[in-house]
């Protein structure tokens, strides 16, 4: 695989970026340099590629697609944004594109509608709605029960739902690193997570909702 090479320097952001100078190192066509990158993130990526995606297969070829991206890509990364946000969009990306064929044609038209959701809505009114739980739902449940029950309720939230919390409440990344990974304002973000809270909350409540 031949890399674009530039004796440009990429110009470095507001927060130094430590992975810049194996970045440049990649760019100089340095294979091991991004064989590094690859350590420093392939467990981060699968985990969030295996949490949207729910299937250990499409999470893995999610993330080798989207380092394979970012390979071919290098020379046009210019650090204006950290490598990483620059990377995890990419398997975000992948991911949710996999997410898509997992749910076939017929749903795909309403994923893209859920990509674009009114974000001016609060979410108030389903959280209004929901059930009080237990003090302590998880002591009904094994882990192994407990996780199996989350995932079968992530699965219902819209891809754009699902993204945002896992990106915030399972790998808890800032509201600020949420945003840039999406490209999304930070408004958007706490919205979005605003109603995959309240989606999960209400679907969970009959598991976990207090006995009358």
């Amino acid at each position: 695989m031949q890399l674009m090479t530039s004796t440009m320097e990429i110009p470095r952001p507001a927060t130094f970026d430590p992975d810049l100078p194996l970045v440049e190192a990649s760019q100089r066509g340095d294979v091991s340099a991004f064989e590094e990158l690859v350590r420093r993130y392939d467990r981060k990526l699968l985990r969030i590629a295996i949490n949207v995606t729910h299937n250990p297969d499409d999470a893995e070829e999610a993330v080798q697609d989207a380092f394979f991206k970012a390979y071919r890509n290098l020379d046009r990364f210019r650090g204006d944004a950290k490598f990483s946000t620059w990377l995890f969009r990419i398997a975000v990306n992948e991911s949710l594109m996999k997410l898509r064929k997992q749910r076939g044609a017929k749903e795909m038209a309403l994923a893209e509608q859920c990509l674009n959701i009114d974000d001016s809505e609060s979410g108030r009114e389903i959280e209004a709605t929901v059930a009080d739980w237990a003090p302590d739902p998880e002591a009904r449940y094994s882990a192994t029960e407990f996780r199996q029950i989350l995932i079968g309720s992530l699965q219902k939230l819209s891809p754009a739902l699902r993204v945002v919390f896992v990106l915030r409440d399972m790998e808890e990344h800032s509201i600020s690193q949420t945003a840039e990974f999406l490209n999304l304002t930070e408004n958007a973000v706490k919205s979005r997570l605003s109603r995959a809270r309240a989606g999960l909350r209400q679907d969970l409540s009959r598991y976990f909702k207090k006995a009358d």
